[in-house]
């Protein structure tokens, strides 16, 4: 079995793969006060969830864009049994052409969506990233991801808000709005983040038609909301494990021979 473990910034997704099948996905929040020995207990607590003795496990690859736990994490993989463990970066093949004015300012994640997408569908796309931010990053029809956008994602921007303001409250971001015509403070914050948000992808996709000159297929991971993903006119796929399929098509194309 092959571990697929991707760190963000705030939560690790860990995928288990035997015979090009995902058997499992799982997860962890980030955390940088947790020890390599932490993190190590966590991911046996994982397999021993799904069943999954450690001797099985042959690999691993790992993607992160939280340097300060990178290492930390690297030394719990090496900590469950032996194993080879690749890290996303330079040196390793992806079979995606990096077409940005610095290749190696690109976070690990994105690379593996970019090589998940080609996957599922033809170029051009557009793969929506989110987290803790939003990342929207284009691949064009040559097979070359050729650059995108960053903006905060839904739950930062509100916190950001709740926290500036003196009489705002929290509001779920995970229900659909209505109507943008709301009679309370609560029903507007949600409305406006909700629906705020859903536009503010639609204009941007929009500029991505216009600036490729084409269409394009949209597919998102991550933790953009199915309220927000609904709220578009654009249709989006959802692909909730793009970059653990990534990150495992990554560690086929370097693991041969």
């Amino acid at each position: 079995m092959i571990l697929a473990v991707n760190v963000g910034n705030t939560h690790i997704t860990i995928g288990g793969y035997q015979d090009d099948q995902r058997v499992f996905s799982a997860r962890l929040r980030t955390s940088l006060q947790c020890s390599s020995d932490e993190y190590a207990i966590k991911l046996l607590d994982l397999l021993r969830l799904h069943q999954i003795p450690r001797s099985r496990l042959s690999g691993a690859i790992l993607s992160s864009v939280v340097p300060a736990i990178s290492g930390v994490v690297l030394v719990a993989l090496g900590k469950l049994c032996p194993m080879r463990v690749l890290t996303i970066g330079p040196g390793l093949k992806s079979g995606l052409n990096i077409c940005i004015e610095n290749p190696a300012q690109l976070g690990g994640e994105l690379l593996c969506g970019g090589v998940a997408a080609l996957q599922l569908a033809a170029p051009p796309l557009l793969v929506i990233t989110a987290d803790t931010a939003i990342t929207m990053t284009a691949v064009n029809r040559n097979r070359q991801l050729v650059g995108g956008v960053i903006l905060p994602g839904p739950q930062v921007a509100m916190a950001a808000l709740v926290r500036g303001t003196a009489q705002l409250p929290q509001v779920d971001l995970h229900a659909r709005p209505k109507s943008v015509l709301n009679g309370n403070t609560a029903a507007c914050l949600q409305a406006g983040s909700v629906l705020g948000t859903a536009a503010m992808l639609d204009g941007l996709i929009a500029r991505f038609r216009l600036e490729l000159g084409e269409e394009l297929t949209v597919i998102s991971t991550g933790t953009l909301s199915s309220a927000v993903r609904e709220s578009c006119a654009t249709p989006i796929r959802h692909e909730p494990n793009l970059i653990l399929d990534g990150l495992y098509a990554i560690w086929k194309r370097n693991s041969r021979g």
